[in-house]
């Protein structure tokens, strides 16, 4: 009885190593998916950073397949290669403003897209529709967050490049808000085709009851 104990425990063990060796697979699979998408060249791109972008779509995908915990440290791998490939450093130059860059622009505001799950969360207990609602609105609610991200960045660190005249603030809203309302709109639409056609928590297609 002992010795079936002790097997049944192993294998237990083992499966618990496979499916996180699985999760961390899919994890890097996901983040290399972003960095590709995010490559490809879209019409709409900002003189001074930013653009209308399919990067967050598998970022946001695998918090609800995985949970946020590792889609949060998918959005960080996403958020270290897009640092890697180009890095803008802010007007002011100094230590305090590349750090608060680095935040601002990049670890939060990428890293955040694997929270997604977690406003999602809230809508697992309804049907399918109320499903899909709750996988656009988290989709909507990362975009939001990266949003803020990066309007607080442009009003602290990029300022000067406000038009003579224009309020930093307003300058900010427009600008950031010009490719990131695409964005999420972007995202929260590829969410509800996608998890209708592969549930991320089971990767077949959505029930309908």
């Amino acid at each position: 009885m002992k010795d079936r104990r002790n097997e049944t425990e192993s294998k237990k063990i083992r499966k618990r190593n496979h499916d996180s060796l699985t999760a961390m697979i899919e994890g890097a699979v996901m983040a290399a998916l972003a960095v590709a998408l995010e490559l490809i060249p879209l019409p709409f791109r900002m003189p001074y950073g930013g653009s209308v972008s399919l990067g967050a779509i598998p970022i946001v995908y695998y918090s609800y397949r995985r949970g946020t915990g590792r889609g949060l440290a998918a959005g960080l791998i996403f958020a270290g290669v897009q640092m890697l490939m180009g890095f803008y450093v802010p007007p002011a130059g100094n230590a305090g403003a590349i750090i608060a860059c680095i935040l601002l622009d990049y670890v939060f505001a990428f890293a955040f897209l694997g929270t997604a799950d977690m406003f999602a969360k809230p809508f697992e207990r309804f049907s399918r529709v109320g499903r899909l609602t709750g996988y656009a609105f988290g989709a909507a609610a990362v975009s939001a967050v990266r949003f803020i991200c990066s309007f607080l960045s442009g009003i602290v660190l990029w300022g000067s490049y406000a038009p003579e005249g224009v309020d930093v603030w307003y300058y900010s809203l427009v600008y950031n808000g010009g490719y990131m309302l695409p964005n999420a709109l972007i995202c929260s639409a590829a969410m509800v085709m996608l998890c209708a056609a592969v549930d991320p928590k089971t990767t077949r297609p959505m029930k309908k009851n």
